[in-house]
């Protein structure tokens, strides 16, 4: 959960710390590029098991996390900030959901015989 060290370095730079502003830049290349990872896995799982809730989840917080980024590199930070904490808190939520209850192939795949 890469994303969660970026507030710890945008906090550090907020402090004085102006070499921080740097770090958050790499993380914020190394989240998005996870996040688009991230959809190429989502659209595997809905291919294999016929679940598309990952994926829609997956694509909402990768735009969010796109836009963020972007919002960032202008400096608009009265959207970067309350959209960087909606960002951490929603893949958060999504990683309990997964870890709570494992994503299992849908019954009508089942049923179609696609046990590939």
């Amino acid at each position: 959960m890469a994303i969660v060290g970026q507030p710890v370095f945008a906090g550090v730079y907020l402090t004085g710390d102006f070499d921080s502003l740097r770090r958050h830049a790499v993380g914020a290349d190394v989240v998005t590029s996870i996040g688009y990872l991230q959809a190429i896995v989502a659209i595997i799982v809905w291919v294999r098991l016929r679940q598309a809730w990952p994926f829609l989840a997956t694509m909402a917080v990768v735009e969010a996390e796109t836009v963020q980024y972007f919002a960032g590199l202008d400096g608009a930070l009265w959207l970067h900030i309350p959209l960087g904490v909606m960002t951490v808190a929603a893949l958060v939520v999504q990683f309990i959901a997964v870890w709570r209850r494992p994503l299992q192939r849908s019954t009508r795949a089942q049923g179609e015989g696609l046990d590939a």
